[in-house]
């Protein structure tokens, strides 16, 4: 509990509004020095305040509890396009007024939109906190959504599209291989949106999804660095305190049934080489096998010395690139391989290649010295992320988002280093099976093959 915090509550709550009273919720640790504490308005904003003196600069982050999941068919996109949408005119804010006066304060600011979530992070001077939460309190409530925004928009993440997704080939197969891999859940769709929804986006669509999803009741601010809780709480209650709360609608997003056989797809694309991308059906990021299989294919994945690189890339000469990452996601998601062949070399050959090296992993125990590197790789991913403010309110934010407690990335470092040969050899066994994976065979297209000949 921070200092004197009944003495501030007090002072706060003193002819406050139903709306804008604020009640602590209580602390939490953040790593060996560090504490996370919780606060919460009337209207149901949550506050994590993490205090940190050590640079004269604050971390001010809003996650808003809406991403692709919460998307139905036919409107996906929408969570992406109000990212967008966000940085345009309010009711009492011209349009590029908002970037404008955060450059003159010297702050840094973007946004980003995934699957679970939608962020907006600003990293300012000590100095500059006000300003800063009365602007984010600004769009929050009072965004302007109109036609010509809209319409604007629309026309930018198209182009977003067309030059991030569909021109590029690994985005286009990486969006082939979930679309297929999922079937029901909601993750089946890109966080981007398919393109016929882009377009067929209304105004009414928009204000309807602001009204519903922006609200301080869907909210988390997280602030980390140089404000102590008196002056952020004086702050956030000024400027949040009287918006009302909105009817979030409760999560209505549909299992995936269990896979039970190998889908394959082939695409040709525009690519001088063939290429292979695979997905195993992976565990939530909340399940302690997401830990070992995070571990597993830094094993396997992890750099220069993993044991991919070695075999397929080095020895076997086979591929020219191999790269991985578990899906960090509320739900069960995948495992993706991604693999480039060299020269003449098939997609085929790479997953005969593959195959080989994860039956290894299935039947014999990984060396400790394997184990301890992906520890090391993993420690290091995680701390270095912490140094800075902004750092420390990203990963606050995205573990209380995701699994409604900070205090998750460090019980994750905490279980690697737990985690011994056995662990890795169980979730091999159970998660890196033919049955449950998907594959997309990229096969150079007629054009491309034309174009290396000559």
């Amino acid at each position: 509990m921070p200092k004197n915090v009944d003495k501030i509550l007090a002072e706060l709550n003193a002819g406050a509004t139903e709306l804008s009273r604020v009640e602590y919720l209580g602390s939490g640790p953040f790593g060996p020095s560090l504490s996370v504490e919780r606060y919460r308005l009337g209207n149901g904003l949550e506050i994590l305040h993490c205090e940190d003196k050590s640079a004269p600069v604050v971390a001010f982050h809003t996650w808003y509890h809406v991403g692709s999941r919460h998307e139905v068919t036919g409107k996906t996109g929408l969570a992406h396009l109000f990212e967008h949408l966000m940085f345009n005119e309010t009711e009492n804010l011209k349009a590029g007024e908002f970037d404008r006066k955060l450059e003159e304060a010297g702050a840094e600011s973007n946004a980003g939109t995934w699957l679970d979530w939608t962020n907006y992070h600003v990293a300012i001077p000590k100095g500059q906190l006000g300003l800063v939460v009365r602007l984010e309190a600004e769009r929050m409530s009072r965004l302007v959504v109109r036609d010509p925004q809209v319409a604007s928009e629309k026309e930018v993440v198209a182009n977003e599209r067309r030059y991030r997704v569909e021109d590029d080939v690994e985005s286009a197969v990486s969006e082939i291989l979930w679309a297929t891999a999922f079937t029901t859940h909601a993750y089946h769709w890109p966080t981007i949106g398919w393109m016929q929804d882009i377009e067929a986006f209304s105004t009414a669509d928009c204000v309807d999804f602001y009204k519903t999803y922006y609200a301080p009741n869907n909210a988390t601010l997280v602030v980390a660095g140089d404000a102590s809780a008196k002056t952020l709480l004086r702050l956030v209650q000024e400027a949040y305190g009287s918006l009302p709360s909105s009817n979030v609608p409760a999560e209505d997003v549909r299992p995936e049934p269990a896979q039970t056989e190998e889908r394959r797809r082939e695409v040709h694309k525009p690519t001088a080489t063939q290429k292979l991308c695979v997905g195993y059906k992976s565990p939530a990021l909340g399940d302690f096998d997401h830990v070992a299989m995070s571990v597993l294919i830094e094993v396997l994945f992890g750099g220069r010395a993993s044991r991919l690189h070695q075999k397929l890339v080095r020895d076997l000469e086979l591929a020219s690139e191999v790269r991985a990452f578990v899906g960090p996601f509320r739900d069960p998601s995948l495992t993706e391989i991604f693999c480039v062949a060299r020269g003449e070399h098939s997609a085929e050959e790479l997953l005969a290649a593959l195959d080989a090296e994860l039956a290894r992993v299935r039947e014999e125990p990984i060396a400790d010295a394997e184990i301890e590197r992906a520890r090391a790789r993993f420690e290091l991913s995680l701390l270095a992320g912490l140094e800075t403010a902004d750092g420390k309110a990203s990963t606050i934010g995205f573990f209380d988002t995701v699994l409604g407690r900070p205090a998750a990335a460090f019980e994750r470092l905490d279980a690697v280093r737990r985690m011994g040969p056995s662990d890795l050899r169980r979730v091999a066994r159970r998660y890196l099976t033919d049955s449950t994976r998907t594959l997309v065979f990229v096969r150079p297209s007629a054009q491309a093959t034309q174009e290396a000949a000559e």
